[in-house]
């Protein structure tokens, strides 16, 4: 019996969701890659982020949804914040770095984001039109 669980996201950019990853200090591998779980079973993913206890975290396109979605054995979840908090925070990062490659992509200055003290993240982006 698998012990896998697959969690729905909207994070549909792949860059974006790497550059999140990475932002929160985690190595993603991108490509076919297998996620471990209870007793060494494996599940696909299309990016993993390997954990040396065996409880990988991966990430799988859904085409149907057209976004990727979680894939871990939850039971072997050692993350120092819940999963829930964890995507919270992903989720996050996600938007800044769409934001950020969108801003760019149409001629913005960004400046350094502002990160607050309830969490949320200031992000001013200009553009002077001549």
């Amino acid at each position: 019996m698998s012990h896998f669980s697959t969690v729905k996201t909207e994070l549909r950019d792949r860059q974006a969701l790497i550059d999140a990853l990475t932002d929160l200090g985690h190595s993603p591998a991108a490509g076919s890659r297998e996620v471990r779980g209870y007793r060494g079973q494996t599940v696909t993913a299309d990016l993993a982020v390997p954990q040396s206890d065996g409880g990988d975290i991966g990430f799988r396109w859904n085409a149907t949804s057209g976004a990727f979605e979680l894939v871990t054995d939850l039971d072997l979840w050692k993350q120092p914040q819940p999963v829930e908090r964890f995507l919270a925070q992903l989720t996050q990062r996600y938007a800044l770095r769409t934001i950020l490659s969108a801003s760019l992509a149409e001629g913005f200055q960004v400046g350094e984001p502002t990160h607050q003290r309830d969490g949320s993240i200031e992000l001013v982006v200009t553009r002077w039109d001549t």
